[in-house]
């Protein structure tokens, strides 16, 4: 029953985002009460499926960096020659997450100019914490006995990493990578503000313009993506836990 109820959610909200964004003007009625001394109830300054699709590339890139860095930090430090660098990467990974992105992005554009590329650092830095703790607990978590197993079987270290630790870990990694991806989704808005393309344009359009209607359109979207993209996500890490025999 509650799969049933989910899988028709699932089917509304995907509808609902496509309407949205191919669609847009039908939704005038319903966006017209927010709007001030006769203005345009729908985003007319571009099209809201240009700024989506920017909107995720920019998330895509974002997360695959992060995801590249916190996984290299996080089999580094459980390894023997990485355990004493621990604190100094756990430090790293907290700051991205304690430093305010728009602070990033104040430091970064006078470095690096405006545009995608301080959007990007700002990004990554707060997308590495999830990513980094869970890589750290999937591998701690793999049972000794395995371990020991696959030291009889004559494994080498790197092949223990690659064919039993990360299998094994590669559940509680996504569950990771899903909260990353997901709080990028709504921090990339931020990027607008330095000229990066995406669904923030819409939302400070509205704020500039004192256009309520503008707002929501652009935060129901960010909203939709988030829940759906973090569904998926979350189908993609039940996969991989019955695979590793866990429990999702």
């Amino acid at each position: 029953m509650n799969r049933h109820v989910g899988s028709i959610a699932r089917v509304l909200a995907i509808a609902l985002l496509a309407a949205l964004l191919l669609a847009p003007q039908a939704f005038a009625p319903v966006f017209s009460p927010f709007t001030e001394n006769g203005a345009p109830p729908v985003y007319n300054q571009g099209s809201l499926l240009d700024l989506t699709i920017s909107h995720l590339e920019l998330v895509a890139i974002a997360s695959l960096i992060g995801i590249v860095l916190a996984l290299a930090m996080g089999i580094f430090v459980t390894r023997p020659a990485g355990q004493e660098f621990l604190p100094l990467s756990r430090s790293i990974a907290n700051i991205g997450q304690t430093f305010p992105p728009v602070a990033v992005l104040a430091l970064a554009v006078p470095a690096v100019g405006f545009g995608v590329t301080p959007t990007l650092i700002a990004l990554v830095l707060y997308g590495l914490l999830p990513i980094f703790e869970n890589t750290i607990t999937g591998l701690n978590e793999v049972p000794a006995a395995v371990l020991d197993a696959a030291r009889g079987m004559g494994l080498s270290p790197a092949q223990r990493l690659w064919r039993v630790e990360l299998p094994l870990a590669l559940p509680v990694i996504l569950a990771g990578i899903r909260l990353s991806v997901v709080i990028n989704l709504g921090t990339a808005t931020i990027g607008s503000t330095v000229a990066a393309k995406g669904l923030g344009e819409v939302i400070i359009a509205g704020l500039q313009s004192s256009n309520t209607a503008f707002v929501l359109q652009g935060g129901l979207i960010v909203g939709l993506l988030a829940v759906l993209v973090y569904d998926a996500l979350g189908a993609v890490e039940r996969l991989a836990a019955r695979r590793a025999g866990r429990s999702a």
